[in-house]
């Protein structure tokens, strides 16, 4: 069925119109897995709610505006992705999957979460890139399981000092905001293993050497006078990456004397990104593919560095 016609047909309720769209959903998919991407759903069928044992229910891509309270009753589920849909408000039904680890609610219409978002103890993976949030929805800080927080692509100005509650937080992807400061709770918070504040307005970072857990800080983008010192180890994507921390102001001078301008000498733009991929290059040394937690992978070209930071779900 092609695509224009799929979108007609997702305009009629009928049970017959809905099952030329989703196939015959009479019987749970023997891995636990039901994919309704890509569909140009502007509902979910109730059929789809019945299988109490579903284990991951993918939606991605599809025209969704709300969901039936009976998802709530998917007591098994533990993935759910609800990313490139047309969401205003999180479906308070979401809130009631006690098993749910993983979250996708990427390129919504998203500007605030209900409180009852903290119903889920178990959630470990949330990805709220690329929707409207000009404040960081308080209720995150009332996730104690989350490892890794995708929310970059928002409005967000600032993080609050609530944060530095999650111990168990991991990776920080806040990339494209409107930071104007590094946030301080971040400097409290001594088991981040990434922090991506990328394409940001940051102009001066503070040291991090003190942050034992660090592997990765990612500051390109930003109209920043120096970089961020970090301890042993510890990789930096941004101007002056591969420079020593002492001589980064010689080595800037050097630049703008011999461009007559400022300019990015190691800098690593990011060339593509995708809501589960993150891939940037860098001028002089190849490729370099960072995986964030996602359903998607793609396997790096032969002979090109690779971090792997967390596995794909």
């Amino acid at each position: 069925m092609g695509n224009v016609l799929r979108s007609l047909v997702a305009f009629i309720p009928s049970e017959r119109c809905q099952r030329l769209l989703v196939g015959d959903l009479s019987e749970m998919p023997l891995d636990r897995t039901l994919d309704l991407s890509g569909l140009h759903l502007r509902r979910l069928p109730l059929a789809a709610c019945a299988f109490g044992q579903l284990v991951k229910l993918y939606l991605s891509n599809n025209r969704l505006g709300s969901l039936p309270p009976e998802l709530g009753g998917l007591a098994s589920l533990q993935l759910l992705a609800l990313d490139f849909n047309s969401l205003e408000e999180l479906p308070v039904c979401v809130c009631g999957l006690p098993q749910l680890n993983t979250l996708y609610l990427s390129n919504n219409r998203l500007h605030r979460l209900p409180p009852e978002l903290a119903l889920l103890t178990e959630l470990r993976t949330l990805w709220l890139e690329t929707n409207c949030f000009s404040d960081f929805p308080p209720v995150l800080c009332r996730l104690p399981a989350l490892r890794t927080l995708h929310a970059g692509y928002n409005q967000l100005r600032a993080l609050p000092p609530e944060l530095a509650g999650l111990g168990e937080l991991h990776s920080l992807w806040l990339a494209g905001n409107q930071l104007a400061d590094f946030p301080p709770v971040l400097l409290e918070m001594h088991q981040l293993g990434v922090v991506d504040v990328d394409r940001n307005r940051i102009r001066r970072f503070p040291p991090l050497t003190h942050l034992r857990g660090l592997r990765l800080v990612v500051y390109d983008h930003n109209p920043c006078v120096n970089a961020p010192a970090v301890g042993p180890g510890v990789r930096r994507v941004g101007r002056w990456a591969d420079c020593p921390d002492e001589e980064e102001e010689e080595e800037d001078a050097k630049v703008i004397s011999a461009n007559g301008r400022s300019s990015l000498r190691t800098g690593i733009p990011r060339s593509h990104k995708m809501s589960c991929i993150f891939a940037r290059h860098q001028q002089s040394n190849g490729y370099d593919i960072l995986y964030g937690t996602g359903r998607f992978q793609q396997a790096p070209p032969a002979g090109l560095q690779t971090i792997l930071l967390d596995p794909p779900s």
